[in-house]
């Protein structure tokens, strides 16, 4: 039974997704408003939150904005806003997934044990080292060199899957698969911008990798620098 924090303004809405949580088994806590939900985040600590995106007070987005600086709790987006701008915005501002309404109470059921299964692993992971780049999973910390790393939800999320593979060349579609939750066709562009600044934050360029390095038409391997 995982501890759920739903976050919706709509009063039926909200009664019918806590209804069908608490039929999985899950033990629910409930806001109308994103002010409230912030309260309720940071004294509970719930396993996952769901988000709805218009709340009455601030949106949904800065409300996560807002949880990512304090927290790493799995976060689901559920909204009726299903336009491919608004998706991939919320991904990247560190969403863990994206539900759009109209959706079956099966369909929520399946995002959540998905979500709560990957919050699970990650949990469970030891810190990752490559060369002088360590990383800690969990707490959601990269350091180079001992120095924090300021890393976005994302470029944090595709360095930690390019390190865990360390050595090994990932698609593109496997990045936004395993980053996105998307399927591969036409996001190929935000992949190269999160390698690009990932670059810059690690010190190196294109021209002159250290850590990264491009496969043309394969993918992008992650390793230790030579000596």
């Amino acid at each position: 039974m995982a501890a759920v924090l739903l976050i919706e303004d709509d009063q039926q809405i909200r009664r019918l997704l806590a209804e069908a949580l608490a039929r999985g088994g899950h033990h629910v806590e409930s806001a109308s408003t994103a002010m409230e939900g912030l309260q309720i985040a940071l004294s509970s600590s719930p396993d996952l939150i769901l988000l709805d995106l218009g709340l009455p007070d601030i949106s949904g987005k800065e409300l996560l904005k807002m949880i990512r600086a304090v927290s790493a709790v799995p976060v689901i987006v559920v909204t009726a806003a299903g336009s491919d701008d608004v998706v991939v915005e919320m991904l990247d501002a560190g969403a863990d997934d994206y539900l759009v309404k109209p959706f079956s109470t099966d369909n929520l059921e399946a995002r959540v044990r998905a979500v709560l299964r990957r919050s699970t692993e990650v949990a469970g992971q030891g810190p990752i080292r490559v060369g002088e780049l360590e990383l800690d999973v969990p707490a959601r910390i990269a350091r180079m060199q001992g120095e924090v790393l300021d890393l976005s939800p994302k470029e944090f999320e595709l360095l930690a899957l390019l390190a865990s593979r360390s050595g090994q060349v990932v698609s593109k579609r496997e990045m936004l698969s395993e980053v996105w939750r998307q399927p591969y066709g036409g996001g190929d562009r935000t992949v190269d911008v999160h390698i690009s600044s990932l670059r810059r934050k690690l010190g190196e360029s294109a021209a002159q990798p250290a850590y990264l390095h491009t496969v043309h038409g394969v993918g992008v391997r992650l390793e230790a620098p030579a000596d």
